[in-house]
């Protein structure tokens, strides 16, 4: 198999030379990944799950800054899917962004190929599928982006590279969750949270069952480990730490930290984090790793806990003892923002380029749109539950949106979403943002909800310069960060809070704000941001890819062997010899 995904690098490298797309500079990468159902038991009962390459979670990705990544998704599933890569910008290439507002779906038993670059771009990211709630069903996986060998990182070459995902998780598949969410229903209490898609370590024999394969992470005494942590979950916020070891933060999704040492760190739905381990402690035991609810009951949700086991080469036994202790009131939300408040861009450490992140001084840019979005308890729209971002309940097209702008398809959305919550009876619409191109966005997430959210906006790393209680108003301003607000993709906003965001848009596409709680994302709280260069050059978007997929209104443009092969632009030759190729590959991992 490696010599086959060698001979594959080479066959996209060809293409891309005839595409002009990628220069000598610019290596090329790439993936297969078949997307299919195994049967899995991770809380110790059989389930279905989604694994890549027969894999539960699946394959971690590891590029370079400005990489050219060529990933073939061949769908599995029993519906369709669609890949979404968080955090990765899709600089010029909003066209990859795998979301229902850019992408037509991959049907069942089809293949597409997602190619574009990581752009300007460094840290710890993660992938996994973006429709029908199947990301409560697994299919994701890590998306390492490391700097070129000529950007020093700003602490020493760690020992080894760890990814540590985790999540909450429910023993019904997402087929059988979105079901209960169309009913009506609350998804309630999961059954577990799972660390690398295994359940928690016996440390109690009365909450945890005998039998469950638990992870074991090995490391070598005195050496310093990058652990890079992501919350893939459905919808809880959980504290990650591990027993007797400090963890000093140096990463959260793309951006360099000031370095700091936390016992313990909050992560939410869809975040991700680094952390600088050291192994300084005796060999006499393993240690606990664990990852528990937050903001919840805690003698209710005692069973959901993951657990995995930190084992030094030379340990002389296993973990005892209670789990290392979390922060000491489940509902203290307030010791949690203060944390969140705590952690601050590192100006003077290089980012993907030489210049220090710093250099962008965003406090000082001139505000030119400001969005106010609110949500709130679910509505009842229609006789339906939904879920509203400022009164709207978005519903995704059956024609994408930039699909409908390349093609000047009428009535596929509506560009009226408004700067302020709508003071009427909540709607469900395709609303979507106006975004200025070159603007510099000012957007106020308020959380008048009992339940903590986090929200993501795709193409971006947007400036997280405030967060308080109570209602924002204009007076909010003079508490805002101006200068090392850190810079990430996904934000928490606290129950009955707001967060305060910056972002510069400087990347022309659709993007998608939503979210990342599965539930309410799933039941409409999302919208996207459109933003459109009104000059006309291939410099600020690349062209439409030739490979893309059409639907809804477009359908008929839609031809099978558009999406027959991995690439369909090079000639019918060069078709074949794909072909030939994925299936020599498929035929060496039969027989070895």
């Amino acid at each position: 198999m490696a010599l086959c995904s060698k001979i594959l690098a080479l066959y996209l490298v060809h293409i891309c030379l005839l595409l002009s797309l990628c220069s000598a500079l610019d290596p090329f990468v790439s993936y297969a990944f078949e997307v299919s159902y195994i049967t899995a038991s991770p809380l110790g009962v059989p389930q279905q799950v989604i694994a890549i390459n027969g894999k539960f979670p699946g394959p971690t990705i590891n590029v370079t800054t400005n990489n050219n990544v060529a990933i073939n998704i061949r769908n599995k599933l029993d519906e369709n899917l669609l890949i979404h890569w968080s955090g990765i910008q899709q600089r010029r290439s909003s066209w990859q962004d795998g979301l229902p507002g850019t992408n037509c779906p991959i049907p069942p038993k089809w293949n597409w190929t997602y190619q574009f670059q990581v752009k300007d771009q460094i840290g710890s990211f993660f992938y996994f599928p973006s429709l029908h709630m199947q990301r409560a069903s697994g299919g994701f996986g890590s998306f390492i982006v490391n700097n070129r060998a000529i950007i020093p990182i700003p602490f020493d070459t760690p020992h080894g590279d760890i990814v540590i995902l985790i999540g909450d998780w429910y023993k019904r598949n997402h087929t059988a969750l979105r079901k209960a969410l169309d009913d009506g229903k609350d998804l309630g209490m999961p059954d577990g949270v799972l660390i690398n898609g295994k359940g928690p370590y016996q440390y109690n024999t009365t909450l945890v069952p005998d039998g469950i394969d638990y992870e074991t992470i090995e490391v070598q005494p005195g050496k310093t480990y990058r652990l890079r942590v992501h919350n893939v979950g459905t919808s809880t916020s959980l504290n990650f730490r591990i027993q007797n070891h400090n963890l000093l933060l140096a990463e959260s999704e793309g951006s360099y930290t000031v370095q700091q040492n936390y016992t313990s760190l909050d992560i939410h739905v869809g975040q991700s984090y680094s952390f600088l381990v050291t192994m300084d402690q005796n060999a006499s035991t393993d240690y606990y790793i664990v990852a528990s609810a937050r903001f919840v009951n805690e003698s209710q949700w005692k069973r959901v806990t993951g657990v995995g086991i930190l084992r030094y080469t030379n340990s002389k036994g296993k973990a005892k003892g209670p789990l290392p202790d979390a922060p000491n009131d489940e509902f203290d939300k307030t010791f949690s923002m203060n944390q969140a408040r705590s952690i601050r861009w590192n100006v003077s450490a290089s980012g993907a380029r030489p210049n220090p992140q710093g250099s962008f001084r965003y406090g000082s840019i001139n505000v030119t749109d400001v969005y106010v979005l609110k949500n709130k308890p679910l509505v009842t729209i229609n006789g339906k539950r939904k879920a509203t971002l400022s009164g709207i309940s978005f519903v995704n097209p059956a024609t994408p949106i930039r699909l409908a702008d390349q093609f000047k398809v009428k009535g596929v959305y509506k560009l009226d979403f408004p700067n302020k919550p709508l003071t009427g009876s909540p709607k469900i619409e395709t609303s979507v943002i106006n975004g200025t191109y070159r603007g510099f966005m000012e957007i106020i997430l308020q959380n008048n909800d009992t339940k903590m959210q986090s929200y993501h906006l795709s193409g971006y790393a947007v400036f997280v310069v405030g967060m308080d209680y109570g209602d924002w108003t204009e007076n909010s301003r003079g508490t805002y960060n101006k200068w090392d607000g850190i810079a990430r993709s996904t934000v928490q906003v606290y129950p009955g809070a707001w967060t305060a965001i910056l972002v510069s848009l400087d990347n022309v596409g659709v993007w998608n704000l939503r979210t990342e709680n599965l539930d309410s994302w799933y039941l409409g709280q999302e919208t996207y941001v459109r933003i459109v260069n009104p000059e006309d050059t291939n410099k600020t978007e690349l062209p439409i890819p030739d490979n893309a997929l059409f639907c809804g209104a477009l359908t008929k443009l839609q031809k099978p062997q558009d999406i027959s092969f991995a690439v369909s632009i090079t000639g019918n030759r060069s078709k074949l010899f794909f072909t030939l190729l994925m299936a020599v590959c498929a035929l060496m991992s039969v027989f070895g």
